[in-house]
């Protein structure tokens, strides 16, 4: 059995894995990072995103061992010191889930996204998390929770922008339906 050694949301573990396992169960079976969903088994969902060495993958489709020496991190070690990230705020904020299974993986994506292309268009958010699906919402509050972490995270906050379909921005706390 393969030695791997990762750094998962800042914790450094060694361990021996089964040359065939496959990264996502190594995070929620072996180090009990259950926030990284299991969702359809095929990569084709997208919710098992986490970001290794800072590009998103979908953790179903990446072996254990694949991930030797790399650092991980997952939806779990977002918030720093307490605080929310400012997608995990959007999120919140903009009520971008209903179910939240694909919470998770949509939060990994978007970080990767913006961390390429901090101030998206709307088109640009939807084609940057095509690889993500969601079932229940519609895409419309994920986009527009991303957009709005944007600005936060360039210093814009405040002035949510109002998308290109011409949809409102929903105000702060706002909640839209769904469950919570």
């Amino acid at each position: 059995m393969p030695d791997i050694r990762v750094s998962v949301d800042g914790v450094r573990y060694h361990d021996q894995v089964e040359a065939r396992r496959l990264l996502v169960h190594y995070l929620r079976e072996d180090i009990g990072k259950t926030g990284t969903p299991i969702g359809c088994d095929t990569s084709s969902c997208g919710a098992c995103t986490v970001l290794v060495d800072g590009l998103s993958v979908k953790s179903c489709s990446v072996l254990a061992a694949q991930a030797d020496g790399s650092e991980i991190r997952t939806v779990e070690g977002l918030a720093r010191d307490g605080r929310w990230h400012p997608l995990q705020r959007a999120f919140h904020r903009r009520h971008a889930l209903q179910c939240g299974y694909c919470t998770p993986g949509m939060l990994m994506a978007s970080i990767d996204l913006l961390r390429d292309n901090p101030d998206p268009s709307e088109d640009e958010v939807r084609e940057g998390l095509e690889g993500n699906l969601c079932r229940c919402t519609g895409y419309a509050n994920i986009v527009a929770a991303v957009l709005d972490a944007a600005a936060e995270m360039r210093g814009e906050a405040g002035v949510p922008r109002q998308s290109a379909r011409g949809e409102a921005p929903a105000a702060a706390g706002a909640v839209q339906g769904g469950a919570s």
